[in-house]
């Protein structure tokens, strides 16, 4: 029989204070433990205000190595409390060289794996670019012993194809942590469609590779660095985890929330059963992927 999981979802706002945000959110850790999490997931760039709403070298001094700050403060909580934690870490590889990345934290606090971010956006406000590498390491899966963990984060969550390869290397649970909001002059107009895309799009992930997801986002308004009043991030939080039917599990609100979910990952095999998705691929006429556009031309 297949084991049933508990992950917990830590949803923060954040402060200027890097140490602050790591003690808080070792706090809130051990609260989604005591409410029997084995598995958490952080937010994107946990330790930080999310800094990339402009260009300016000076937050590369907020990175840290690996193993560093972040990874031993989170090692600690993972030993003391036996659990698997997914930690995201503004990575310093090396002089001028950085990735948005994420490390997988074992239960006697030894690192399993290190996922460096794929997909990094260059939008208003998301000026990532700048900032972060791409990573160099592929799709990864962590086999915990709370079973086999696909880290992806924030933009990879648009991209169809990195949900798909972590699958088929036989992740169960899919772990995004998020930085994601609204721009103020959008929300009016656009918040609550934005909002429903992003809902959609993991919940998509979790239909069609038969997996539970789990999107763990901030909270809070964060001005624009040097911005007029006024200007920043709204960020949106509604974490939340789904199944591999898409059904949501639990959803947290727009404030500071921890949340603790039980995940049956017997129901991938059953769903699968049903929605024989893999089983009815066509790997051989999908060469067109790897092409950047396709056109109106055959593909084989």
């Amino acid at each position: 029989m297949a084991p049933v999981v508990h992950v917990g979802l830590v949803q923060l706002a954040t402060s200027e204070d890097p140490d602050e945000n790591r003690r808080r959110t070792v706090q809130h850790v051990h609260q989604a433990a005591r409410r029997g999490a084995q598995l958490v997931c952080l937010q994107e760039l946990f330790a930080s205000r999310y800094f990339c709403q402009v260009e300016d070298p000076t937050w590369f001094d907020l990175a840290e190595s690996v193993p560093g700050p972040s990874t031993h403060a989170l090692s600690e909580a993972a030993r003391q409390l036996g659990i698997a934690i997914v930690v995201p870490v503004f990575e310093r590889r090396a002089v001028g060289l950085y990735h948005n990345s994420c490390v997988v934290l074992g239960p006697d606090g030894a690192q399993l794996t290190l996922y460096r971010k794929m997909h990094v956006p260059d939008d208003p406000q998301y000026q990532e670019k700048f900032y972060f590498t791409p990573g160099d390491l592929g799709f990864r899966v962590c086999p915990t012993p709370f079973g086999r963990v696909g880290p992806l984060i924030c933009w990879d969550q648009w991209y169809p194809e990195a949900a798909r390869l972590v699958a088929l290397r036989g992740a169960q649970i899919l772990t995004y942590p998020t930085a994601i909001g609204w721009l103020p002059e959008e929300k009016a107009s656009d918040g609550a469609t934005q909002l429903r895309a992003w809902r959609t799009m993991h919940r998509s992930h979790a239909i069609a590779n038969g997996v539970f997801v789990v999107a763990v986002n901030r909270v809070g308004f964060e001005p624009k660095p040097g911005g007029a009043f006024g200007e920043g991030i709204e960020f949106w939080g509604h974490s939340f985890v789904c199944d591999p039917q898409g059904v949501v599990l639990a959803e947290a609100g727009e404030g500071e929330e921890v949340l603790v979910v039980a995940c049956d990952l017997g129901r991938s095999e059953a769903v699968r059963r049903w929605w024989p998705f893999f089983r009815d691929r066509r790997i051989d006429h999908y060469g067109g992927l790897m092409e950047r556009w396709v056109g109106d031309e055959e593909v084989s």
